[in-house]
């Protein structure tokens, strides 16, 4: 088993030597892999052994794993039925939820929420989007490129297609791979292929320390020349693969249960007949709002293992550190490495790495800007990774934390830092993660 660390170069060189030198018969003829929610944990204390697929529901139970918002008739004497809509329905700056991405079906009603009760569970969070299927060209010849498409450097096309606009993506530069664009609308891409072959392994640290994870392998590696960002006539959209270079039959999971040697780990279903993908939702928070977002690659093999993503080492080519200036491709994600875990999903201030290594479910990251916040939004997103302190968990200070200027006002406090007491700011990889919606 591989053992890694962030900049884990070790296992991408062990990991890429010959896989996309063999034959795409091999994939397909391989045997189906462990299903989305394969896991293991023993009641012997043993820690929990994540796998293929995307895991527990963004709808999870008890509130440090949920973040749906509850009716807004809480407290009153009134039936939420005399309640107005929501005034994000008309506006979308203001409060209440927003579907983000246009082109996409959710099976949580995001615009009805604080209007209608949402059983945790069920609907489970996810949404399902048009499935292109380009071309890339290979040593070998064309071959299908299965992708969709969640953010567009250009406003009048991101309002085209659905998706959400980033004014920083033209800065992705050589992260971005090149395509043109085919007759039929679809892209047909110089170069870049991913291997759904691996299977994603994930364990804790330890139970007192669960991060970094003792092991920790992605279930989706891209060669040196695949990224999801992609330059096509001028415009950087944000375009990831998410199923193998192979043909439609090999692909066809409309119900479920998808082969994960075939397709990328946040695949729920996928209908190659009717050009749709149903992906899983992630919990998130910008500015004190919760959100859903889609996580599809990073530049770390560490991370993309935690977070179920594929691994793109050209996204290293990415300027980090640089947040806002006129060359920056990227935003802030804050991710703590050790908050609150005890009583796992039950408790309400649950956040952080460790308490996702430990229980499987999602660390509640906080986001910078998003569309309709902020105008500095970029789905790639530069890991801030930060450590409370010592002194903040003796007094009590440690919690959930939603907003970015709260997480920037504890680190210039002193109450964070960067992990193992290292300068709080940067750690290095991106991650990239287009918002599909804000919950309230």
């Amino acid at each position: 088993m591989d053992h890694v660390s962030f900049g884990g170069a070790g296992l991408l060189r062990r990991r890429m030597a010959g896989v996309f030198g063999m034959a795409l018969a091999i994939v397909m003829i391989l045997p189906g892999a462990a299903s989305a929610q394969e896991r293991e944990e023993g009641g012997d204390g043993r820690l929990l052994r994540a796998g293929n697929g995307p895991g527990p529901a963004a709808n999870g139970p008890g509130p440090g794993c949920n973040i749906v918002p509850p009716l807004a008739s809480i407290g009153t004497k009134v039936d939420i039925s005399q309640f107005p809509p929501p005034d994000s329905l008309t506006n979308p700056d203001l409060a209440g939820p927003v579907q983000l991405l246009k082109s996409g079906k959710f099976d949580i009603p995001i615009e009805q929420l604080t209007g209608i009760n949402v059983p945790a569970g069920n609907p489970r969070g996810t949404i399902t989007l048009p499935l292109y299927k380009g071309a890339v060209n290979t040593p070998s010849g064309l071959k299908p490129a299965w992708y969709i498409i969640l953010d567009a450097g250009d406003q009048a096309e991101a309002e085209r297609l659905g998706v959400n606009f980033s004014k920083k993506l033209h800065n992705a530069g050589d992260a971005a791979r090149t395509a043109t664009r085919r007759a039929d609308g679809t892209f047909l891409f110089d170069s870049g292929l991913v291997d759904f072959r691996p299977n994603r392994e994930v364990v804790a640290g330890s139970q007192e320390k669960p991060f970094p994870p003792s092991v920790a392998q992605p279930g989706s590696i891209g060669d040196e020349d695949y990224s999801p960002l992609v330059l096509v006539e001028g415009i950087i959209y944000d375009a990831p693969v998410v199923a193998a270079a192979v043909d439609d039959a090999f692909i066809n999971f409309p119900n479920g249960n998808p082969n994960y040697g075939l397709v990328h780990d946040q695949v729920v279903a996928i209908n190659p007949v009717n050009r749709t993908v149903t992906l899983s939702l992630i919990n998130g928070y910008s500015f004190g709002k919760p959100v859903f977002y889609i996580s599809t690659e990073s530049s770390d093999p560490t991370v993309s293992a935690i977070e179920g993503n594929t691994f793109a080492p050209r996204l290293r080519r990415i300027e980090t550190g640089v947040d806002d200036i006129s060359r920056s491709a990227v935003e802030r994600i804050f991710i703590a490495t050790n908050g609150e875990t005890k009583g796992g999903c039950q408790n309400p201030q649950r956040q952080g790495l460790g308490a996702a290594l430990l229980d499987g479910h999602r660390p509640n990251n906080t986001f910078g800007g998003i569309p309709t916040t902020a105008t500095d939004y970029s789905p790639v997103w530069d890991a801030n990774v930060y450590e409370w302190t010592e002194e903040a968990i003796e007094k009590g200070y440690r919690g959930l934390l939603t907003e970015e200027f709260r997480i920037l006002k504890l680190a210039r406090d002193g109450y964070i830092t960067g992990p193992g007491g290292a300068p709080y700011g940067s750690f290095g990889p991106v991650i990239v993660c287009g918002v599909a919606a804000r919950l309230n």
